[in-house]
């Protein structure tokens, strides 16, 4: 067998100061090369000499840590099927082990790490019993594997997992033979598990300093008394406490020992966030102009949970787009409202739009819940009133109309500030019924976006967008529901809602269909920086459904991200590529987040 043996020297020097002197402490690793730099990580000893300290280690602190460096090498190397390895830790050319740390009083100048790590072995016989009806496998635990530690006890956890998925809560191992075998470098491994009796969950008992009543904070839990135990209920019940928002943890933790009845017992410790919340936000484009936005926050307002929301956004500051938009809500939400995962809300709203094609002023009173039926998944329905007064092309016209909106919401991004797997939907649609002013009808929207990464540094970024009204005519139809494209959220750099339906004799009022498509190549070059290319175009049809009479636009950009804690910081700079009004400007978007 060949071997190749790599000697290094520690990059760090500490110096010791003894009998007024200072000398130079090395450390040497001689191992197998592919071992070394694991080695070194692991030693206590080197990371001593590596790091940069005040004041210099004492001679005792140095022989205590390569005394200690025995076990985690040892560690170290079952872990990657090293189980006949001879280890020599050498201070000052004497074996560690044999020193007496108390009596150490001479400065220390070298320790040298000498490994010889032997052969790999593989897992020969191995049997976990008895076995849950749920494990999953466990990835290189087989005969002919090499013969990891760590991979026998992932395979222990995972059966031990399985049988508390079943409801054996208390699970755990009752006895383990491993024998490693050297003449055929092999590991042998038997553990025999005590899965204990299968348990029903008992009572809760919530401690912590909360302000939010007792009786709620159990209404949010929806703690099922009586059923079968089940970790994921466990879970389930700790991540509807931190969903509310009110609390800053809701750690449960199980007893140790079940009661006679075979219920066990668990208690959740409670801590509430501050009470308050204030955030602010600026966006900028060159076109669309500033936009500004203010929200403050009561998480427990009632004592019950209850979050008060108002927000306020102001947008086109001196902008080129039409005039300012002004913004105002207030929303009242309450979580675990008529059942356990349903979030009851009441909404309040006023707003202004004044933009080039369209001004319009509304206020708005709806009332509905919000389903949180996963981590990844929800749906809202409500009942909202709404009264609007308008002008664009076709003149000044005013409506109430009383509509159902529902939406459903799919998020599997692995990370909702910056993806680069997964993909989020949202599909909504709002069945109106018009009090005064317009007809009945339906609006109907689509959002599918999807993130694909090539390696580690290229992230591909799509998505679509879709819109449509059914029922009145174009002429008839609510202004400030029909869709235009343009700006920041639908193309980037064509004027916002730019483009709308041509009516001829220079009338442009918004469209009753709409399609929106964008595509972006992410490309980090650093730690926190990424450039970015994008293509986006939109589309704007008379018609409710998309027939192709309508008119097309597009735009293409570059762009660089510069990540931080709360998100990307975004800048895009953008130009228009085809459409009606595919004039040589340039657009500058500016903010926090990716574009989507």
């Amino acid at each position: 067998m060949f071997r190749i043996y790599c000697r290094v020297l520690a990059t760090g020097i500490a110096m010791l100061t003894g009998s007024g002197a200072a000398y130079a402490f090395d450390v040497t690793v001689s191992a197998p090369e592919p071992l070394v730099e694991d080695i070194r990580a692991a030693s206590l000893t080197a990371t001593l000499a590596d790091t940069q300290q005040d004041e210099a280690p004492r001679p005792i602190d140095i022989i205590s840590a390569a005394q200690a460096d025995y076990g985690r090498i040892i560690a170290l190397l079952y872990d990657q099927g090293y189980f006949g390895p001879t280890i020599n830790i050498l201070v000052d050319g004497r074996e560690a082990a044999t020193l007496t740390p108390l009596g150490a009083s001479q400065a220390v100048r070298m320790v040298t790490l000498r490994i010889d790590p032997g052969s790999v072995f593989t897992f020969g016989n191995l049997a976990i019993t008895p076995k849950a009806n749920q494990t999953e496998p466990t990835p290189g635990f087989a005969p002919g594997e090499t013969a990891r530690v760590s991979v026998l006890r992932q395979a222990t956890a995972a059966e031990i997992e399985g049988w508390r998925q079943d409801g054996h809560a208390k699970a755990e191992v009752a006895d383990q033979q491993i024998t490693a075998r050297h003449p055929d470098k092999t590991l042998n491994a038997t553990v025999t598990l005590d899965p204990g009796p299968r348990l029903r969950l008992g009572k809760l008992t919530i401690t912590g300093d909360s302000a939010v009543r007792e009786k709620r904070i159990r209404e949010i839990a929806g703690w099922p008394s009586g059923e079968v135990f089940d970790p994921d209920t466990i879970d389930k019940v700790q991540k509807r406490l931190r969903r509310t928002g009110t609390f800053a943890s809701g750690t449960l933790t199980e007893a140790e020992t079940p009661n006679a009845d075979g219920t066990l017992d668990v208690t959740a410790l409670v801590t509430d966030q501050p009470p308050r919340r204030y955030s602010f936000g600026a966006e900028f484009g060159t076109l669309d102009g500033l936009a500004l936005s203010a929200l403050w926050l009561h998480r427990n307002i009632f004592g019950g949970a209850e979050r008060l929301q108002i927000e306020g956004s102001v947008k086109g500051l001196g902008g080129d787009t039409g005039g300012i938009d002004y913004r105002l809500s207030a929303r009242l939400s309450r979580p675990a409202t008529f059942r356990t995962d349903l979030e009851a809300f009441v909404l309040a709203e006023a707003e202004q739009r004044d933009d080039q094609n369209l001004f319009s002023q509304s206020v708005t009173l709806e009332v509905g819940g919000v389903y949180l039926a996963r981590e990844d998944r929800e749906y809202s329905y409500s009942a909202r009133l709404r009264r609007s007064k308008t002008r664009d092309d076709l003149g000044e016209r005013d409506y109430t109309i009383l509509a159902f909106p529902y939406v459903a919401t799919f998020d599997r991004r692995n990370d909702k500030l910056n993806a680069t797997s997964g993909y989020y939907a949202q599909a909504s649609i709002a069945p109106f019924f018009a009090i005064d002013g317009t007809d009945n009808g339906v609006v109907s929207s689509l959002d599918l976006r999807t993130y694909r990464q090539f390696g580690e540094r290229v992230t591909l970024a799509l998505r679509g967008q879709l819109g449509s009204m059914f029922g009145p005519s174009i002429s008839n139809a609510p202004a400030d529901l029909l869709f235009f494209s343009g700006g920041s959220g639908t193309v980037r750099g064509q004027d916002f809602q730019s483009l709308g339906a041509d009516l001829g004799d220079d009338i442009k009022i918004g469209g009753r269909s709409f399609v929106g498509l964008s595509s972006e190549l992410r490309v980090k070059t650093g730690e926190n920086l990424s450039v970015v290319g994008f293509i986006d175009a939109g589309y704007i049809g008379e018609e409710t459904f998309i027939d192709g009479s309508g008119e097309w636009h597009s735009g293409v950009g570059l762009g660089v991200r510069y990540d931080t804690t709360i998100g990307p910081i975004r800048f895009d700079v953008a130009v228009p590529a085809s459409g009606p009004d595919d004039g040589s400007g340039l657009e500058i978007y500016i903010g926090i987040g990716q574009a989507f």
